[in-house]
């Protein structure tokens, strides 16, 4: 199957603005969704509690930043993402807690341009699986590698596919299960059939073997649940 193009992408998410705007429960389809949300905050702010300026990679309607800035009131945030309406709603709700800077940017982590050593916190949440080819998610990285302070740390929260064939049938078998207790299996056909549209997660393993390639001195698990997972890397001082 041909996959979604940047474009048929953003409008998915041009049409899908209110689904993520609860930063109590995040988006459903993701396991521990709310747990793993404040664990990449709580990463982030224990190994840079001095920090003052972050990314949001695919920000959605702003939740990772809202939470961020719970722990770190003062910080200037950016936030990049392929849809308007995303930035938008992001943007009306930081603007009621942010004491920092806002700044909204509508582009691809593919082909933005980021100055380096910006920030000193990255974090990128159910985003990196629409990244395509081994030398799409290299440069990707290097790029935010090069886009932190030294001290820096860059979190992920995303899908993760798995090597082993058998496995991936067990994982994929107790996700389908989770999606039709949470609503019914209408809905897990429905999430299964936009992954397979849109997204092209690589394995845990290849990502932790990327971030030690691009240059990360410190490479971190945080949780794994399913076919989920989040993860960072911190960039040596």
């Amino acid at each position: 199957m041909q996959k979604s193009t940047p474009e048929e992408i953003r409008h998915r998410f041009d049409n899908d603005v209110e689904r993520f705007s609860n930063l109590e429960t995040g988006q459903s389809a993701t396991i521990d969704a709310p747990l793993v949300l404040d664990l990449i905050v709580r990463a982030a702010a224990n190994v840079t509690p001095g920090a003052t300026r972050s990314l949001d990679v695919g920000s959605g309607a702003g939740n990772y930043t809202l939470k961020l800035l719970e722990a770190l009131p003062g910080l200037d945030v950016d936030l990049l993402d392929l849809s308007a309406p995303m930035l938008e709603r992001a943007r009306e709700r930081l603007a009621h807690v942010a004491l920092g800077k806002i700044r909204t940017v509508q582009d691809d982590i593919r082909s933005v341009t980021l100055e380096e050593e910006t920030y000193d916190i990255v974090v990128a949440a159910a985003t990196l699986h629409h990244l395509r080819t081994d030398t799409e998610w290299e440069q990707v990285f290097t790029k935010l590698y090069r886009s932190l302070r030294p001290g820096g740390s860059f979190w992920i929260s995303d899908l993760v596919q798995h090597e082993s064939a058998a496995l991936q049938d067990v994982i994929w078998t107790r996700y389908g299960e989770y999606l039709s207790g949470l609503r019914d299996d209408a809905y897990r056909d429905h999430v299964f059939a936009y992954i397979e549209k849109e997204d092209s997660p690589k394995p845990l393993g290849f990502q932790l073997d990327l971030l030690r390639r691009v240059g990360f001195q410190y490479v971190e698990v945080l949780h794994k649940n399913g076919p989920f997972a989040a993860f960072g890397g911190i960039k040596g001082a």
